[in-house]
């Protein structure tokens, strides 16, 4: 099952850079518990599915996953050792661009020790640095 759109406007689209930090998707909005990262980068399709698959095992059945981010980015790339010119290598992968402080995975309906064996699961299968965060209080 993997991750990707199902449409877009554009087959292809540039590389581009990670600039800056989260002013959206930063606080754990659903869930009781949240993985937030720490560094910029793309996580490709695959890895949020298998972090989804780690923190499912784990819960096993009670509670309730989130997943905050989707690969919305098509990543192209061309044969090694092939010629230049001839245009822009096919679409490989689908990758979300992730900013410091984006909530990836949200984890709700468990006892805490188990949110955070979950989410541990869950930072093993990540490219970046994360940090588990939990729910603020609101006043």
């Amino acid at each position: 099952m993997a991750l990707m759109p199902n449409k877009t406007k554009y087959r292809k689209v540039h590389r581009g850079r990670v600039k800056g930090f989260a002013t959206r998707g930063n606080t754990v909005a659903f869930g009781d518990f949240g993985l937030q990262s720490l560094d910029a980068g793309w996580i490709t399709g695959r890895q949020i599915e298998a972090g989804r698959i780690a923190a499912n095992r784990i819960t096993g059945g009670q509670g309730k996953i989130w997943i905050r981010v989707f690969p919305h980015k098509p990543v192209s790339g061309k044969p090694a050792e092939t010629r230049m010119g001839t245009g822009k290598g096919e679409v490989e992968f689908w990758a979300a661009v992730v900013k410091p402080g984006t909530v990836l995975f949200e984890v709700g309906g468990v006892p805490e020790e188990k949110a955070k064996l979950a989410l541990k699961r869950v930072a093993h299968k990540m490219p970046i640095k994360v940090r588990m965060v939990r729910r603020q209080p609101t006043t």
